[in-house]
Order: C-alpha cells, then sequence, then structure tokens
C-alpha cells in the first residue's frame, strides 16, 4: 500500500495553480494523466472555469469568519491560471 510504504514520500511534487496543494507528478501503478485534473477533462478552459469558481466560493465562506480566518485564507485557493 502507498500510504504505508514510504513510496510517496520518494515522489516528485509540484503545486496545484489554484488550490495550492502538492499534486504528485507520478505515483507507481496510477496514470499519470490522472494526477492532473486538468488533463482529465476534454475542455481545459472549462476546468480553469470550474476551478476558478470553486476557488471564489472557499474565498467568500472564509469572508464570514473575518480575522479569526485571514491567516488561513492566505493560504487557501486563488485565481485560476
Amino acid at each position: 500500500m502507498l500510504f504505508t510504504s514510504g513510496e510517496l514520500n520518494r515522489v516528485s511534487y509540484s503545486p496545484h495553480p489554484v488550490f495550492r496543494v502538492e499534486v504528485p507528478k507520478k505515483v507507481p501503478g496510477v496514470p499519470d494523466r490522472v494526477l492532473d485534473p486538468r488533463s482529465t477533462w476534454e475542455d481545459g478552459a472549462a476546468y480553469d472555469a470550474k476551478a476558478s469558481q470553486l476557488a471564489d466560493l472557499f474565498r467568500k465562506n472564509f469572508e464570514k469568519f473575518g480575522d479569526v480566518a485571514s491567516e488561513i485564507a492566505k493560504a487557501g485557493p486563488r485565481a485560476a491560471r
């Protein structure tokens, strides 16, 4: 199992451009294509628009918590590519 064997500690990662989570570039036994969510959409622009919409929903949700969440919000999603 990848999560307990430490294999994911030995792969390269890159940040997702909107959600800023580290996404593995290669995972043994997993097709590379599914590691890039944008590449799984037929229309990359549609993916960008939906990712941006979801990022906006996250930001709006943080707004209701005011200053308490400002530091957390800084690490949250940002505008799409």
